[in-house]
């Protein structure tokens, strides 16, 4: 018996190159894309262990946990981090990074997430690619949960190593990612005797055996299902269009913010200003006695997620178990109907609390910001 996901062909170099220039696309650049055969963890682990070591002086911006895992690894190379952490309800902001500079003009690596999921914030990075580009210094970028979310453009904002994956705006898969690569990423990499060679990790052994071949030859095989589902969330999105999507995102993200406030009850949103809210997740702020990974843990929230498996409520996470939750709104879930059974859902839940909430206002409030 054949089957549609086994019995396939080998995906061809050609074929594989053309996904890559898929992702080009997507990034409006020109410079080299990698496509990894893994999670996003991957390119992004590799590409700080290629370019930064002892010697490198960083300027790592933490506003959220992946910022904590950068400085980790960071510190691992042998590099000197100097860590910018900013409150997670906010935004990091140029300003802050030029001052970092005048304090620390031996900087000459920035790592910055651009939208972080988990607590609900996004970055300027246009503005502060300019002080980073203005500096020299390699801008290393964590655009996974931003990607088909809100504009990526890794060549206009000066990002040497811009790292993405399919499993939230894109609505992809979680095992494949892609990475692009400035020639100035690709020089510092070269000159780096610690950069993983010989190594899963290594984004020096996909230059050298793919790309400085012609994209003749895989050095490996592919990840085949992965890539076709790649493909498939890239034809999507240029069938539909990027600005359409990414407009579908924000509207999410605006209808979500404006239920939370309808629903009353003493939520609030975490990131304060609607201006620096990621258009993936919204995160809020549970009142005063309630414990938010009980809330999201409640047979009310199960029963509705067997209901409607639109229904995307998540605990923050660590210390933020207690006092956050967040509402997923990217891919297939950027939509009218997902927004409204994880309003309604959060709200059964928060009443079964004892918190007094209105969910038929927070459902016409997220429907005005749609309509």
């Amino acid at each position: 018996m054949t089957h549609p996901f086994l019995d396939l062909p080998p995906l061809s170099a050609a074929h594989f190159a053309s996904v890559e220039d898929g992702v080009a696309r997507l990034l409006c650049t020109e410079q080299d894309v990698v496509i990894m055969q893994g999670e996003a963890l991957l390119p992004l682990e590799g590409a700080i262990r290629a370019t930064a070591g002892p010697g490198t002086t960083a300027l790592n911006v933490i506003t959220g946990p992946y910022g904590q895992t950068f400085g980790g690894w960071l510190r691992d190379c042998g590099a000197t981090v100097i860590d910018l952490a900013v409150p997670f309800h906010t935004a990091v902001t140029a300003g802050q990074i030029r001052e970092a500079f005048a304090e620390h003009p031996e900087i000459g690596f920035v790592s910055l997430v651009h939208a972080e999921a988990a607590t609900g914030n996004t970055n300027p990075v246009a503005e502060i690619g300019e002080v980073v580009r203005a500096h020299g210094a390699l801008f290393y970028l964590d655009a996974v949960a931003s990607v088909g979310a809100e504009p990526v453009l890794p060549d206009a904002w000066g990002v040497d190593l811009c790292v993405i994956g399919a499993q939230k705006a894109m609505g992809g898969p979680a095992g494949v990612s892609a990475v692009s690569v400035s020639e100035r990423a690709w020089a510092r990499m070269a000159a780096n005797p610690l950069a993983p060679r010989r190594s899963y990790l290594s984004l020096v052994d996909w230059k050298e055996r793919w790309l400085d071949g012609g994209r003749k030859v895989l050095p490996h095989a592919p990840a085949q299902l992965e890539m076709l589902a790649l493909e498939a969330c890239l034809e999507r999105i240029s069938a539909v269009g990027l600005d359409a999507v990414m407009a579908r995102h924000a509207a999410a993200a605006a209808a979500t913010r404006a239920g939370a406030l309808a629903l009353g009850g003493g939520l609030e949103p975490y990131v304060r200003d609607a201006a620096e809210a990621a258009p993936v997740a919204t995160t809020l702020r549970v009142p005063a006695g309630v414990v938010a990974s009980e809330v999201v843990a409640s047979e009310v929230v199960a029963r509705a997620v067997a209901a409607a498996p639109g229904v995307a409520l998540a605990a923050g996470g660590g210390a933020l178990a207690r006092e956050m939750i967040r509402v997923n709104h990217y891919g297939p879930e950027a939509a009218p109907g997902a927004v409204r059974a994880s309003l309604a859902a959060l709200g059964a839940a928060l009443g079964e609390q004892g918190v007094g909430v209105d969910v038929e206002a927070a459902l016409r409030a997220a429907d005005a910001v749609w309509g």
